[in-house]
């Protein structure tokens, strides 16, 4: 493809938006569906509302992702971001289901949404507060702090009791081989599917080995329907209420960093407008969420690698990852065929996707000047205190719960501390010289 016609707005034939689209699902399919699984067995319910709660997520993840990629007003960023659910949200949603029951959470989640959308054009004025210095250390931290992920899929899955088995770790560095073999060797059209290509080939390894496990496509129904407010209708719990808009405020900040990561990628200015119709599609989306019987959203960071990794930067191939996430909503089979992926073999090929964020973190951390100024330290201490919880993950416990939705996200705290390190250090007008340096 040539650089002419791979931009954002690129119309690429349907098998290649297939294919493409079709990576992107995979690389992301496992962590969209942990949330619903953790809250589900967070409040103890039965395995029909388990996959009840799954296939509403995999089907509002699409209705989000296309809401984001396509656009519609001054709705949606309309750049190559796949939507799925915050882990942010994760706690504050167990806490309030366990007090209140679910219906509780429904209604914190879509007043929470609706606290988004209205609030995205005063937040987006934040925007300013992004010049080149912060913005490639974010980047660089959303890598980092993703790059865990990536080693316990390659172990096997935490709570796997064969993690780190040689097993596991061979197939996870087989498929690792494999997607930088057909990354180097492979021309054009299948040396952007590398990561495909990994995926579908370790998983056909893993079954000639006896590891990957089909049985339960098997015994998956054919058709899910999407009952909206299945559990009820929604109920107001105030403190419930703050304590989810406190995880939309996380949220924003995450999107910021994750919106202008891909902007870098893609060659895609990413400026107040811009924002501000990301940040609104988060917050539609999460309202639809609450609605259908999911949860809130924002982008998924894992995917900002692997548009690096295939330099494919049209946003109607993540659109098309919309479709077929849709669709693995709608046909339960089809998400049982992807969930029979070996966790090994996600990380194989996530070490890889996450390795080039960091990448492009520290290739955007080139443009930035470190003489005569205090850049150097603001990463090294944004760097730093976002690896405290990968280092430590209990190191926050004994911290109130609306502090820990903060602080236990490395990849939160350290995009707050990157921003107040620049304000304190540069400030904002010495900050948008940065970024004016960043552009030349």
């Amino acid at each position: 493809m040539s650089e002419q016609n791979n931009t954002v707005d690129t119309m690429l034939p349907i098998p290649k938006l297939f294919a493409y689209g079709l990576q992107h699902v995979l690389a992301m399919y496992a962590g969209a569906v942990a949330v619903p699984i953790i809250i589900a067995q967070a409040m103890h319910l039965p395995v029909e509302d388990l996959i009840r709660l799954i296939t509403a997520d995999l089907f509002t993840c699409g209705i989000a992702t296309l809401i984001q990629t396509i656009g519609f007003g001054n709705i949606g960023g309309r750049i190559p971001m796949i939507q799925g659910v915050t882990f942010a949200s994760v706690g504050p949603m167990a806490m309030i289901g366990a007090q209140h029951g679910m219906t509780a959470i429904y209604g914190a989640i879509i007043i929470a949404g609706i606290f988004t959308f209205l609030v995205a054009p005063f937040f987006s004025r934040l925007i300013r507060l992004f010049p080149p210095v912060v913005t490639g250390t974010i980047i660089t931290i959303i890598g980092i702090n993703l790059m865990p992920v990536a080693v316990n899929w390659m172990g096997g899955g935490v709570g796997n009791p064969q993690f780190g088995s040689l097993t596991n770790i061979g197939l996870g560095f087989l498929t690792f081989l494999i997607v930088i073999f057909t990354y180097k060797f492979a021309k054009g059209f299948l040396g952007n599917l590398s990561v495909l290509i990994g995926l579908i080939a370790g998983t056909a390894i893993a079954f000639a080995m006896g590891v990957a496990n089909f049985a339960e496509v098997g015994k998956a129904h054919w058709v899910a329907v999407i009952e909206p407010l299945y559990f009820g209708l929604p109920t107001f719990d105030w403190a419930s209420v703050i304590s989810m808009v406190v995880v939309m405020l996380v949220v924003m900040v995450e999107t910021t960093g994750d919106s202008i990561a891909i902007g870098e990628i893609v060659d895609k200015k990413i400026d107040r407008k811009e924002l501000a119709s990301i940040i609104r599609a988060d917050g539609l989306s999460t309202v639809i969420g609450g609605i259908l019987n999911s949860f809130p959203y924002t982008a998924f960071a894992q995917n900002v690698g692997l548009i690096a990794v295939t330099r494919v930067k049209s946003r109607f191939v993540v659109a098309a990852s919309g479709v077929i996430l849709i669709l693995l909503g709608l046909f339960p089979k089809l998400a049982a065929v992807v969930a029979s992926i070996p966790n090994a073999v996600l990380g194989g090929a996530g070490i890889a996707m996450f390795g080039m964020i960091i990448a492009s973190g520290i290739r955007s951390l080139g443009k930035v000047n470190f003489d005569g100024n205090q850049n150097l330290m603001l990463v090294a201490i944004s760097i730093g205190v976002s690896m405290i919880p990968i280092a430590a993950p209990t190191f926050y416990a004994h911290f109130p719960a609306w502090a820990q939705i903060l602080l236990k996200s490395g990849i939160t705290f350290g995009s707050i501390m990157a921003i107040l390190l620049n304000l304190l250090l540069n400030g904002v007008n010495k900050g948008d010289e940065f970024k004016e340096m960043g552009r030349r």
